[in-house]
């Protein structure tokens, strides 16, 4: 700017910066609105814990339940977020203040409960849990990210979030070398299913005898799912009763403690014999109700 004096200079910069500043505030804040007004005039809920406050926690409904016997557990619930997951079908304990999420193996499954309209009343959210398992069609586990996208099609259309919960057993449809979690990664499996979700849940948790390969998993699944959808928010799986050796409260701390910092909850796994874990032991909710009193 010829002829202008520096102070004038400075101050003409500082006007225009503020400007600039005040516009991308109110962009963020149009786009935070339109983010939070699904069709169906249904509140958006969040995934993310505030600043200072303890995870978010997904439990289906019998683990909801065993946790909700312990009066120390119950009040450190009720003091975060909770998300009761469902089967088709079950009807909510709606305990702690929890949001009904219903889950599906299928896509099919899905589509037929959110358009015949069978989920149960003040349900936010479905999920979607593609596994290598006779409950997920072959070509779904082949190509999840495919399946997640018109699965999101389905849940945005009726006002729905849609959390997608991938297993790690999806890499023998596409085998590779390595361990599995690695295979995971490899193929990029946490980038491609967060662009077509809203939520991904991150099924670490057989990894979570060793805090720092959990750690690590989790830490790169996150970044991958971050740098393909920057409002994605990610979960990771945990289990009192994973295939394997026995786990204890500790290790199941540990690994909270260890990616705290990386995600914005958890699902609580309180698994026991059946369909679709057939080679779980009897459920164990004592572990998780002893991690969850060391951590709430």
């Amino acid at each position: 700017m010829a002829g202008t004096r520096p102070d004038q200079a400075a101050a003409a910069l500082a006007r225009r910066a503020w400007a600039l500043a005040a516009m991308a505030v109110v962009a963020f804040v149009l786009a935070g609105c339109s983010a939070s007004a699904p069709r169906g005039g249904h509140a958006s809920p969040s995934f993310t814990a505030p600043p200072g406050h303890p995870p978010a926690w997904m439990l289906t409904r019998a683990a909801l339940a065993q946790m909700m016997a312990s009066p120390a557990v119950r009040t450190g619930l009720e003091r975060t977020r909770v998300y009761e997951i469902l089967s088709p079908g079950q009807t909510p304990l709606a305990a702690a203040g929890a949001l009904p999420v219903v889950s599906f193996s299928s896509v099919s499954e899905l589509k037929q409960a959110v358009t015949g309209h069978q989920l149960p009343a003040g349900t936010r959210a479905v999920l979607y849990d593609p596994e290598a398992w006779s409950f997920t069609p072959a070509g779904e586990q082949r190509d999840p990210a495919r399946a997640a996208r018109e699965a999101m099609g389905i849940a945005h259309a009726h006002g729905l979030k849609l959390i997608v919960a991938p297993a790690l057993n999806l890499t023998t449809a596409r085998p590779g070398a390595g361990p599995r979690w690695r295979q995971f990664l490899d193929l990029g499996l946490a980038g491609a299913l967060a662009r077509v979700c809203d939520v991904i849940e991150l099924q670490a948790q057989s990894l979570e005898r060793d805090t720092r390969t959990y750690a690590a998993f989790v830490r790169a699944a996150a970044g991958q799912a971050r740098g393909a959808n920057p409002r994605v928010a990610v979960l990771a799986g945990l289990s009192t009763n994973p295939p394997g050796a026995q786990v204890s409260s500790q290790q199941l701390t540990a690994a909270i403690r260890a990616t705290s910092g990386l995600v914005s909850g958890y699902w609580l796994n309180i698994p026991g014999r059946g369909p679709r874990c057939p080679t779980c032991s009897a459920p164990r909710p004592g572990v998780g109700l002893q991690a969850l009193r060391e951590i709430l």
